[in-house]
């Protein structure tokens, strides 16, 4: 099966709703589980990852949540497939480096999503948009209980599930939850935030998990530790200060508007002009200048705006998204002009911003 026949095209991806979704692009809980007396994949040679694949991909696709799901191994996949999973956050940038004895299952609506023998022998997740952690958490742990049932993990008494890194061990959860942070950033608070969260015991990380910058202002917070906890403590915790992020990043928002006005709408009409008028732009700079027109369409200086062609635009201009539309391989410089071409008309029906906007809500409703 062609991999682009069945995910979701980036319209419709973008138009996904949840709640607090100005501020909670999405939520993931992720499971790590090892097959008994099984090499982590990390350490076996190829004919046992093989054997590994064999045993898993059959019983993950015979679950019912799993059904007419896309399944394929990572060496038939294209770097071009395997880069636009990455960059949908469907897959590690690790498990996109895999090929013969890796494999992927998929559901249709991007729900759910298993990596077979990434750095363990399971990786599965469940994914939401908006914040919904404890949705995400009660579906995967359903899915992990069936899978239980058909195969054997390695498991300790002691110790928990195993894995193939000691801060998985134990739980092997891992919950996370992506944010746009721009007030924050704007108002030069976002480092006072991290630090807080860092000593709860708390990881943030950038836009592609841990190692990556945080662009277009969206960090990813989770769990660090999965050991001596329970699966709902963890999900309880990172859920308080989630509501905490969201409120600090709203009051932020609300303070910037009101005490300096002039500054939020500088970088909201540079952001909008460079766009709107480039002929050539990074992927980068088309991320953070993104971000900001987005905060532009929440404060509602957009007047009949959809965030939706923000959003979409999001995924659209990352390489490999930019790559796929055309069928020639393209240079940085000519994928920097495609980009600048592809914003310039998706936004030349989006009037400049006001700079007095009409009145309406400021704050994020759930």
């Amino acid at each position: 099966m062609d991999i682009h026949k069945f995910l979701t095209p980036p319209a419709e991806m973008a138009r996904r709703k949840g709640p607090h979704d100005r501020i909670v692009l999405s939520s993931r809980v992720r499971l790590a589980r090892n097959i008994k007396d099984a090499a982590f994949p990390g350490w076996a040679k190829k004919p046992e990852r093989v054997r590994v694949l064999d045993l898993i991909l059959p019983a993950v696709q015979s679950l019912p949540d799993l059904k007419n799901s896309f399944a394929e191994t990572m060496d038939r996949l294209s770097t071009l497939d395997k880069q636009i999973l990455v960059e949908r956050h469907l897959i590690s940038r690790e498990h996109a480096a895999k090929s013969a004895g890796s494999g992927l299952v998929l559901n249709q609506d991007e729900s759910f999503c298993v990596m077979i023998n990434e750095e363990d022998h399971l990786r599965m997740q469940s994914l939401r948009p908006g914040l919904q952690v404890r949705q995400a958490w009660v579906a995967i742990n359903l899915i992990d209980s069936a899978l239980e049932r058909k195969l054997d993990y390695a498991f300790s008494p002691e110790l928990g599930y195993l894995t193939a890194c000691p801060t998985n061990l134990g739980t092997g959860i891992r919950v996370s939850a992506m944010l746009h942070l721009p007030g924050l950033v704007l108002a030069e608070q976002i480092n006072p935030i991290i630090q807080s969260v860092n000593k709860l015991g708390l990881a943030v990380r950038g836009l592609f998990g841990e190692g990556t910058e945080a662009l277009g202002n969206v960090f990813q917070v989770s769990n660090q530790m999965t050991l001596g906890e329970s699966e709902t403590a963890i999900v309880e915790r990172l859920e308080k200060v989630l509501a905490q992020i969201i409120d600090h990043e709203e009051n932020a928002r609300g303070s910037l508007v009101e005490k300096k006005p002039k500054v939020v709408y500088n970088h909201i009409g540079r952001a909008y002009g460079i766009l709107a008028n480039a002929h050539s732009i990074t992927s980068k700079e088309a991320m953070n200048l993104l971000s900001l027109m987005r905060l532009g369409v929440d404060l509602d200086l957009f007047p009949g705006t959809d965030r939706a062609i923000v959003d979409e635009l999001f995924v659209l201009t990352q390489p490999a998204h930019l790559q796929k539309q055309h069928s020639e391989k393209l240079s940085a410089e000519e994928r920097d002009l495609l980009r600048a071409d592809m914003v310039r008309e998706r936004l030349a029906t989006v009037s400049r911003p006001v700079t007095n906007p009409p009145p309406g809500p400021t704050l994020d409703k759930p």
